[in-house]
């Protein structure tokens, strides 16, 4: 379980805190506007109304105590700008920062945040990978090239075992698990059978996935 100081609680932001609260994780929220605090209460450890770009109201939340600060604010990126840089400056173990677009990246990058997240970029490679293929049912992309996928069996691997597919050898692409019914199987062997109705977990290059899938 971590700490976690969350800033802004726009949709981004209170999309977040769900997500840390249904991983059991600790999140402070901090936001200016009342409305939107009130809004979070159920489903975080706590929260305050206040100005993050506020150094002395900062001050008060004890920064250093968090495993991690995330600035999710989005309709202000001067606000979002100072508010890193004073959470690097209070002593923040590390800061995630949302941007939306190439040159904030830069600029969060260079006065406080230690990574950050683009939303609308990443929704569109998902977007795009996605809408190319009737095989693609979900993607993630890795360092690199590289990237997992989750695709539809295709028909002609109907009632094959993975052994007998044999795409580790002949594309460099590893199965990591199988999903029926909406339940995912990582415990699977070579002898595992394909077949209609799953979906595959699969980890490779991505121009490796494509030449396998006619993608």
């Amino acid at each position: 379980m971590k700490s976690v100081l969350l800033i802004g609680l726009g949709r981004f932001g209170r999309h977040i805190a769900q997500k840390l609260n249904d991983l059991n994780h600790q999140v402070m929220a901090v936001d200016i506007n009342e409305e939107r605090v009130n809004a979070s209460l159920s489903f975080v450890t706590s929260a305050q109304i206040g100005d993050s770009t506020s150094e002395e109201f900062l001050s008060t939340l004890g920064i250093r105590n968090f495993d991690v600060c995330i600035v999710a604010i989005g309709d202000n990126f001067q606000n979002s700008l100072e508010t890193a840089s004073l959470l690097k400056e209070l002593g923040a173990k590390k800061v995630i920062a949302r941007a939306a677009r190439g040159v904030q990246e830069k600029f969060l990058l260079r006065n406080g945040a230690d990574e950050v997240v683009y939303p609308e970029k990443q929704l569109a490679n998902w977007t795009a990978i996605r809408c190319t293929s009737e095989h693609i049912l979900d993607y993630i992309d890795l360092d690199g090239d590289y990237s997992i996928f989750e695709l539809a069996i295709p028909e002609i691997w109907d009632g094959k075992t993975i052994l007998q597919i044999d795409i580790r050898r002949k594309y460099g692409i590893n199965i990591l698990g199988v999903r029926e019914k909406g339940k995912l199987n990582m415990n699977i062997t070579p002898d595992t059978v394909l077949h209609s109705g799953l979906s595959i977990l699969v980890l490779g290059h991505q121009k490796a996935v494509q030449k396998c899938f006619r993608i």
